[in-house]
């Protein structure tokens, strides 16, 4: 405590020391340090204040409990981007193939693991036969309904051929949902990977393959039926009427698509390509989807030969073409001819019965494969299909 005769600060006379007598005219305090106290600015006319992060001498000095703003800079949170706020982008469960990559190649992708293909194929086993069992007691339910009675004989469900041909093929296109699914949930990989290396189906594609497919498939029908006949082997051709052709026909249109680009997916799309996980030679993967595809046919003989060739020539060209298209085109178009053969004799109840074939099928079957694979091929490299992904 100070004696009581010591000088004191005048504080009129501006010498009390503190922050409130910061120099500056917007300074506070009582007094200024020296010269005449200046004007205030006009009410209209607002002081600017310093640009960001930078103080102007005489000017907007910082309170002395007050800290100065840092200047501006990079946002020091745990989000990048451009704005600091919000979640981190969420990571893509399906992981595509790598660029460049061939077709029969496409499952190897960067989340490959070698029990993905083996789990994928049993689920898609075990649920495909679950949902048989499930066809056949929606069959035993529709017969209920309509009156049209089941016979489960063999391969066949109803006595009505059409009924019959309907549920068949519907079970088999059943596939479809089940191969996309396992592609996605077990492998990892976008589902329009099993269609091409275009990840989706090219359809203007597949729209010149099925051009090319009709051409193919009534010449080979032609010369079947012409070695036939010069054999003496009665083709069996014979008109029922359009009452029982009709009805036939909507089901075939309707139905065959879909099941024959089931069957493609499955033996094309998912085993050769989940082999060519592991192996870089697709020949092994062709041998293997053909071998699988023929033993699911009850053909026998010369039927069998015809079975094995027709999958060996659709695994080469989805690997040639970088996709499904041609394949589907030739099988789709094949099996509508073929069923509408046999739905405008009227025998609809041969329609998915398999067996022995004669030999001279195989050379209508032969001049099918040839034309069909010369055609699709010239066309594919004056197109320049792609054939790797990109």
């Amino acid at each position: 405590m100070g004696h009581m005769n010591e000088p004191q600060p005048d504080r009129a006379a501006g010498q009390m020391p503190g922050p409130y007598l910061a120099p500056g005219p917007y300074a506070g305090g009582t007094a200024w340090p020296a010269g005449p106290p200046q004007p205030l600015p006009h009410p209209a006319i607002r002081p600017q204040p310093p640009s960001w992060g930078q103080q102007q001498p005489g000017a907007w000095p910082p309170a002395a409990n007050q800290a100065q703003w840092p200047s501006p800079g990079p946002f020091p949170g745990p989000y990048p981007g451009p704005y600091p706020w919000g979640p981190p982008a969420r990571a893509r469960w399906d992981v595509p193939p790598s660029p460049g990559t061939r077709w029969d190649r496409l499952a190897h992708t960067p989340a490959h693991r070698w029990w993905r293909p083996i789990a994928g194929t049993a689920a898609i086993i075990v649920a495909f036969l679950a949902l048989s069992i499930a066809v056949g007691l929606v069959a035993y339910m529709v017969s209920l309904l309509t009156g049209v009675p089941l016979i489960r004989s063999g391969t066949r469900l109803f006595a009505d051929p059409v009924f019959d041909l309907m549920f068949q093929l519907g079970a088999i296109a059943l596939l479809l949902p089940l191969v996309f699914g396992a592609a996605w949930l077990f492998q990892r990989r976008p589902p329009g990977s099993l269609s091409s290396v275009a990840l989706r189906l090219r359809w203007r594609w597949l729209g010149v393959c099925v051009l090319v497919a009709l051409v193919a498939v009534v010449l080979g029908q032609a010369i079947e039926i012409g070695m036939l006949m010069s054999t003496g082997v009665e083709p069996g051709l014979r008109w029922a009427g359009w009452e029982q052709f009709l009805p036939a026909l909507v089901v075939i249109l309707m139905l065959v698509p879909f099941q024959s680009a089931a069957e493609e997916y499955a033996y094309r799309g998912w085993i050769i390509q989940g082999l060519g996980a592991y192996l870089r030679n697709p020949w092994p993967a062709i041998l293997l989807g053909a071998a699988a595809f023929a033993a699911s046919h009850g053909y026998t003989g010369w039927g069998l030969v015809y079975v094995f060739a027709f999958g060996m020539l659709m695994g080469w060209l989805a690997i040639r073409t970088g996709g499904l298209e041609a394949p589907i085109a030739l099988h789709a178009t094949n099996n509508i001819v073929a069923f509408g053969v046999v739905a405008a004799s009227g025998d609809m109840g041969s329609a998915l019965e398999q067996g022995e074939v004669p030999w001279e099928a195989l050379i209508g079957s032969a001049v099918q494969f040839v034309v069909f694979g010369v055609g699709v091929l010239i066309i594919a490299r004056k197109w320049a299909i792609q054939t790797l992904s990109r």
